[in-house]
Protein backbone atom coordinates (compact mmCIF):
# COMPACT_ATOMS: atom_id res chain seq x y z
CA UNK A 1 0.00 0.00 0.00
CA UNK A 2 1.00 3.60 -0.53
CA UNK A 3 1.44 6.48 1.89
CA UNK A 4 1.33 9.93 0.31
CA UNK A 5 3.15 13.01 1.59
CA UNK A 6 1.90 16.18 -0.04
CA UNK A 7 4.27 19.08 0.50
CA UNK A 8 2.31 22.30 0.97
CA UNK A 9 4.46 24.45 3.23
CA UNK A 10 5.81 26.98 0.73
CA UNK A 11 5.33 30.74 0.98
CA UNK A 12 4.12 31.44 -2.60
CA UNK A 13 6.43 34.46 -2.79
CA UNK A 14 6.51 34.50 -6.60
CA UNK A 15 2.70 34.44 -6.80
CA UNK A 16 2.02 37.29 -4.38
CA UNK A 17 -0.88 35.30 -2.85
CA UNK A 18 -1.41 31.80 -1.46
CA UNK A 19 -1.39 29.75 -4.65
CA UNK A 20 -2.44 26.55 -2.90
CA UNK A 21 -5.87 28.02 -2.24
CA UNK A 22 -6.28 29.71 -5.61
CA UNK A 23 -9.37 28.36 -7.35
CA UNK A 24 -9.26 26.06 -10.36
CA UNK A 25 -12.73 25.15 -11.61
CA UNK A 26 -14.22 26.02 -8.23
CA UNK A 27 -11.75 24.03 -6.12
CA UNK A 28 -8.42 25.06 -4.53
CA UNK A 29 -5.18 23.99 -6.17
CA UNK A 30 -4.33 21.86 -3.13
CA UNK A 31 -7.71 20.08 -3.24
CA UNK A 32 -6.98 18.85 -6.77
CA UNK A 33 -3.55 17.55 -5.68
CA UNK A 34 -5.01 15.74 -2.66
CA UNK A 35 -7.95 14.29 -4.58
CA UNK A 36 -5.75 12.78 -7.30
CA UNK A 37 -4.18 10.48 -4.69
CA UNK A 38 -7.11 10.05 -2.31
CA UNK A 39 -9.26 8.59 -5.08
CA UNK A 40 -6.83 5.72 -5.71
CA UNK A 41 -7.37 2.28 -4.19
CA UNK A 42 -3.64 1.79 -3.61
CA UNK A 43 -3.48 4.82 -1.31
CA UNK A 44 -4.36 4.23 2.32
CA UNK A 45 -2.80 7.28 3.96
CA UNK A 46 -2.51 10.96 3.03
CA UNK A 47 -0.24 13.31 4.97
CA UNK A 48 -0.21 17.01 4.13
CA UNK A 49 2.75 19.01 5.38
CA UNK A 50 1.90 22.68 5.67
CA UNK A 51 2.39 25.89 7.62
CA UNK A 52 0.74 26.09 11.03
CA UNK A 53 -1.48 29.01 9.99
CA UNK A 54 -2.90 26.92 7.11
CA UNK A 55 -3.59 23.82 9.22
CA UNK A 56 -7.32 24.31 9.78
CA UNK A 57 -7.94 25.11 6.10
CA UNK A 58 -5.97 22.05 5.03
CA UNK A 59 -7.89 19.83 7.44
CA UNK A 60 -11.10 21.04 5.79
CA UNK A 61 -9.75 20.19 2.34
CA UNK A 62 -8.75 16.72 3.50
CA UNK A 63 -12.27 16.04 4.74
CA UNK A 64 -13.69 17.14 1.39
CA UNK A 65 -11.19 15.33 -0.83
CA UNK A 66 -10.60 12.00 0.92
CA UNK A 67 -12.85 8.98 1.36
CA UNK A 68 -12.11 6.56 4.19
CA UNK A 69 -8.37 7.23 4.17
CA UNK A 70 -6.11 7.86 7.12
CA UNK A 71 -5.21 11.55 7.01
CA UNK A 72 -2.86 13.81 8.92
CA UNK A 73 -1.86 17.45 8.80
CA UNK A 74 1.75 17.99 9.87
CA UNK A 75 3.59 21.26 10.42
CA UNK A 76 6.40 21.77 7.92
CA UNK A 77 9.91 23.14 8.24
CA UNK A 78 11.67 26.22 6.94
CA UNK A 79 12.93 24.36 3.84
CA UNK A 80 11.32 21.75 1.60
CA UNK A 81 13.57 18.89 2.72
CA UNK A 82 12.74 19.64 6.37
CA UNK A 83 9.04 19.47 5.53
CA UNK A 84 9.51 16.12 3.79
CA UNK A 85 11.37 14.85 6.85
CA UNK A 86 8.43 15.83 9.09
CA UNK A 87 6.12 13.98 6.71
CA UNK A 88 8.28 10.86 6.74
CA UNK A 89 8.26 10.82 10.54
CA UNK A 90 4.45 10.88 10.44
CA UNK A 91 4.06 7.80 8.19
CA UNK A 92 2.06 5.31 10.21
CA UNK A 93 3.80 2.05 9.32
CA UNK A 94 7.42 1.08 8.79
CA UNK A 95 6.96 -2.20 6.97
CA UNK A 96 6.15 -3.22 3.41
CA UNK A 97 5.14 0.27 2.34
CA UNK A 98 5.90 2.72 -0.42
CA UNK A 99 5.85 6.49 -0.02
CA UNK A 100 4.88 9.01 -2.69
CA UNK A 101 6.09 12.57 -2.21
CA UNK A 102 4.18 15.15 -4.24
CA UNK A 103 4.16 18.93 -4.61
CA UNK A 104 0.88 20.41 -3.42
CA UNK A 105 1.20 22.92 -6.26
CA UNK A 106 0.98 20.22 -8.98
CA UNK A 107 -2.81 19.84 -9.30
CA UNK A 108 -2.78 18.21 -12.75
CA UNK A 109 -1.25 14.87 -11.79
CA UNK A 110 -3.32 11.96 -13.10
CA UNK A 111 -4.19 8.55 -11.74
CA UNK A 112 -2.45 6.96 -14.73
CA UNK A 113 0.81 8.77 -13.98
CA UNK A 114 0.67 7.91 -10.28
CA UNK A 115 -0.08 4.24 -10.91
CA UNK A 116 2.62 4.03 -13.57
CA UNK A 117 5.19 5.52 -11.24
CA UNK A 118 4.11 3.19 -8.41
CA UNK A 119 4.41 0.15 -10.67
CA UNK A 120 8.01 1.00 -11.58
CA UNK A 121 8.87 1.86 -7.98
CA UNK A 122 7.58 -1.58 -6.99
CA UNK A 123 10.10 -3.15 -9.35
CA UNK A 124 13.04 -0.80 -8.88
CA UNK A 125 12.56 0.55 -5.35
CA UNK A 126 12.45 4.17 -6.53
CA UNK A 127 10.77 5.99 -9.41
CA UNK A 128 10.03 9.54 -10.43
CA UNK A 129 7.63 11.11 -12.91
CA UNK A 130 9.66 13.17 -15.36
CA UNK A 131 9.71 14.59 -18.87
CA UNK A 132 12.59 14.81 -21.34
CA UNK A 133 13.66 18.40 -22.02
CA UNK A 134 12.69 19.27 -25.63
CA UNK A 135 14.04 22.83 -25.81
CA UNK A 136 17.48 24.11 -26.63
CA UNK A 137 19.27 24.73 -23.31
CA UNK A 138 21.75 27.54 -22.69
CA UNK A 139 23.83 28.48 -19.68
CA UNK A 140 23.95 32.20 -18.87
CA UNK A 141 26.00 34.39 -16.55
CA UNK A 142 24.66 36.63 -13.75
CA UNK A 143 23.92 39.34 -16.30
CA UNK A 144 21.68 37.05 -18.35
CA UNK A 145 24.14 36.71 -21.21
CA UNK A 146 24.57 33.31 -22.86
CA UNK A 147 27.95 31.78 -22.11
CA UNK A 148 27.54 28.28 -23.55
CA UNK A 149 25.16 25.74 -25.02
CA UNK A 150 24.19 22.69 -22.98
CA UNK A 151 23.77 19.34 -24.67
CA UNK A 152 20.22 18.27 -23.77
CA UNK A 153 20.84 14.60 -24.58
CA UNK A 154 19.77 12.64 -21.53
CA UNK A 155 18.39 15.72 -19.74
CA UNK A 156 15.04 15.32 -17.97
CA UNK A 157 12.86 17.73 -16.02
CA UNK A 158 11.92 16.21 -12.68
CA UNK A 159 8.28 16.19 -11.61
CA UNK A 160 6.36 14.65 -8.75
CA UNK A 161 5.24 12.23 -7.49
CA UNK A 162 8.55 10.68 -6.60
CA UNK A 163 7.88 7.24 -5.14
CA UNK A 164 10.23 5.16 -2.97
CA UNK A 165 10.22 2.21 -0.67
CA UNK A 166 9.88 3.64 2.83
CA UNK A 167 13.10 1.95 3.91
CA UNK A 168 15.06 3.57 1.08
CA UNK A 169 13.79 7.13 1.45
CA UNK A 170 14.05 6.98 5.24
CA UNK A 171 17.67 5.84 5.00
CA UNK A 172 18.42 8.63 2.52
CA UNK A 173 16.90 11.27 4.77
CA UNK A 174 18.62 10.06 7.91
CA UNK A 175 21.94 10.51 6.10
CA UNK A 176 20.81 13.84 4.71
CA UNK A 177 19.85 15.20 8.12
CA UNK A 178 23.08 13.96 9.71
CA UNK A 179 25.15 15.71 7.03
CA UNK A 180 22.91 18.81 7.03
CA UNK A 181 22.64 18.86 3.26
CA UNK A 182 19.89 20.60 1.30
CA UNK A 183 18.71 18.57 -1.72
CA UNK A 184 16.59 20.05 -4.49
CA UNK A 185 14.28 17.04 -4.47
CA UNK A 186 13.94 13.51 -3.08
CA UNK A 187 15.71 11.95 -6.05
CA UNK A 188 18.78 13.97 -5.05
CA UNK A 189 18.50 12.63 -1.51
CA UNK A 190 18.38 9.03 -2.73
CA UNK A 191 21.29 9.66 -5.08
CA UNK A 192 23.22 10.65 -1.96
CA UNK A 193 23.22 7.07 -0.71
CA UNK A 194 24.15 5.64 -4.11
CA UNK A 195 20.72 4.23 -4.94
CA UNK A 196 19.25 4.27 -8.43
CA UNK A 197 15.99 6.00 -9.38
CA UNK A 198 14.03 5.01 -12.48
CA UNK A 199 12.45 7.82 -14.50
CA UNK A 200 8.88 7.33 -15.68
CA UNK A 201 7.99 9.51 -18.65
CA UNK A 202 4.80 11.46 -18.05
CA UNK A 203 3.36 12.68 -21.32
CA UNK A 204 0.42 14.47 -19.69
CA UNK A 205 0.26 17.97 -18.20
CA UNK A 206 1.83 18.11 -14.75
CA UNK A 207 3.35 21.56 -14.39
CA UNK A 208 3.82 23.24 -11.03
CA UNK A 209 1.71 26.31 -10.27
CA UNK A 210 4.36 29.01 -9.99
CA UNK A 211 3.03 32.16 -11.68
CA UNK A 212 -0.50 33.63 -11.87
CA UNK A 213 -0.86 32.60 -15.54
CA UNK A 214 -0.44 28.97 -14.50
CA UNK A 215 -3.84 29.05 -12.76
CA UNK A 216 -5.61 29.85 -16.02
CA UNK A 217 -3.61 27.23 -17.91
CA UNK A 218 -4.44 24.56 -15.33
CA UNK A 219 -8.15 25.41 -15.55
CA UNK A 220 -7.99 24.99 -19.33
CA UNK A 221 -6.28 21.60 -18.98
CA UNK A 222 -8.91 20.34 -16.52
CA UNK A 223 -11.73 21.62 -18.73
CA UNK A 224 -10.24 19.78 -21.72
CA UNK A 225 -9.96 16.57 -19.69
CA UNK A 226 -13.58 16.94 -18.60
CA UNK A 227 -14.68 17.27 -22.22
CA UNK A 228 -12.70 14.15 -23.15
CA UNK A 229 -13.92 12.01 -20.26
CA UNK A 230 -17.32 13.49 -19.48
CA UNK A 231 -16.30 13.75 -15.82
CA UNK A 232 -16.26 17.12 -14.08
CA UNK A 233 -12.80 17.74 -12.61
Amino acid sequence: MLSVIIVAAGSSRRMGFDKLFAQINGRPVLWHSIRAFASLEAVDEVIVVTQSERASQVEGLLREATDHKRVQVVEGGAERHLSVWEGLKAVSSKSGRFVAIHDGARPLITAAAINGCLEIAGKEGAACCAAPIPDTVKRANDQGVVVESVDRTGLWAMQTPQIFSLELIHLAYVKLMEERKMPTDEVSAVEGIGAKVALVQNADWNFKITFPKDIEMAAQVLSLRSQQTGVQL
